[in-house]
């Protein structure tokens, strides 16, 4: 999600609201609907708050202020879309969902509460729950675009690929030749398997805006699905480019990397997003990745292949059925580090926890079915994508290029 929402001018805005006498939100029912007038002590926190927010090490700051700003006034919802999003920003996913959807429900249909709520979700998984939400919300704001746009992603993620691309339509209708929503039609065609459908719209949302991030994602999506990695890597650069904040695109090019065998440059990449997002699951499987390619390829690689093993098990601790996680971490136990015992548990449970069409189905299969407690057997090398390379991580939308 962008976490660049935090700006003094809005504060501002909200202030120029109070000083003109206009109310806000109520989080809880007041008496006879009468919305009390914000507390000025309120709103100060708030402000000092945001300002907080703008500085990277001003995060603890930031958030003692604004979990002030809303206990001193439960009413000023704004506070508690700021808490939020300074929690997505901290990595407290969790904490952020709980601030967002109290917000969301007080705003009254704000906006940005809808994006910021729908993007948390998005990076927690939560995908259905996500398009649930933003259903929602644009049945009673049909001209909302962002939103909608938004919508079509959180669709595509949760696997409703038709009614996703009905949705791009709706976009078109109102916004013809808007490069987001045709880079998404453009990926509700591809993961139907419409390449050439999925390249034409690709290039129509280029040629609408050439400096789009979400458009060359969705062209570099396209090449790897030809296999043309190096046709991708470039489309993701020039993401990037365009937009040094979009972190799918650095995603993709360090999978890119990664399966050229460049494993420390794919290294690079994956920790430039933990910077910005220490949650990113995507992110930490592809380090872990990484690491486990150069441990193995040099003499003294131990330490990489236990940092490697340290984010794997980290990772599964915050969410205990990631299926890459408990992949790899399983493959890294049994061809790494020989412990079969702890292995065979991992594969068992990603059976149990991944898709019908996983394409590392087989391989976990043939993992099991070979490993034992007692005496591991050769297992066979995967036959789908490297460990831990999130390439088919599908673009985050337009509205959140973090």
């Amino acid at each position: 999600m962008s976490h660049c929402r935090l700006e003094a001018s809005r504060a501002s805005v909200v202030l120029a609201a109070l000083v003109l006498g206009c109310g806000h939100a109520a989080v809880v029912a007041a008496p006879s609907n009468v919305i009390p007038p914000a507390n000025p002590v309120a709103v100060a926190k708030m402000v000092q708050g945001v300002v907080a927010a703008k500085d990277p090490n001003g995060t603890d700051q930031a958030l003692q202020l604004l979990r002030e700003a809303v206990a001193t006034d439960p009413y000023l919802w704004e506070a508690r879309y700021d808490l939020g999003v300074v929690l997505a920003r901290a990595g407290d996913l969790a904490g952020a969902e709980d601030a967002l959807t109290t917000a969301m429900k007080a705003s009254e249909g704000a906006e940005e509460v809808a994006l910021a709520l729908a993007e948390v979700r998005q990076r927690r998984g939560e995908h259905k729950a996500a398009a649930d939400g933003l259903g929602d919300f644009v049945e009673g704001h049909p001209s909302a675009l962002a939103p909608r746009t938004l919508y079509v992603a959180c669709l595509r993620d949760s696997g409703q690929v038709e009614k996703a691309i009905l949705q791009a339509r709706e976009v078109l209708v109102r916004k013809p030749g808007d490069a987001s929503a045709l880079a998404e039609l453009a990926l509700c065609h591809l993961a139907k398997g419409e390449r050439d459908e999925a390249s034409l719209l690709a290039k129509q949302a280029l040629d609408s805006d050439a400096h789009s991030a979400v458009a060359e994602r969705a062209t570099g999506m396209i090449a790897l699905s030809r296999g043309d990695d190096a046709t991708a890597f470039l489309a993701f650069l020039k993401a990037t480019q365009a937009d040094p904040r979009d972190t799918t695109a650095r995603l993709n090019m360090g999978s890119v990397l990664l399966r050229a065998g460049a494993y420390s440059k794919a290294a690079e990449q994956f920790r430039a997003i933990l910077q910005v997002l220490p949650d990113d699951g995507d992110a930490t499987l592809g380090l872990a990745a990484a690491l486990k390619g150069e441990g193995v390829a040099t003499k003294d690689g131990a330490p990489k292949v236990q940092e490697a093993r340290t984010l794997l098990e980290k990772l599964l601790v915050r969410s205990p059925h990631n299926v890459g996680a408990l992949f790899n971490l399983g493959v890294l136990y049994a061809d790494v580090l020989k412990r079969p015992a702890d292995a065979r548990p991992l594969f068992q449970r990603f059976l149990s926890d991944a898709p019908s069409d996983h394409p590392a189905r087989a391989d976990a299969t043939k993992y099991v079915s070979t490993l034992s407690a007692e005496a591991p057997a050769p297992p066979p090398a995967p036959a789908a994508l490297p460990p831990g390379a999130p390439v088919a991580a599908p673009p985050r939308p337009a509205g959140g290029k973090s």
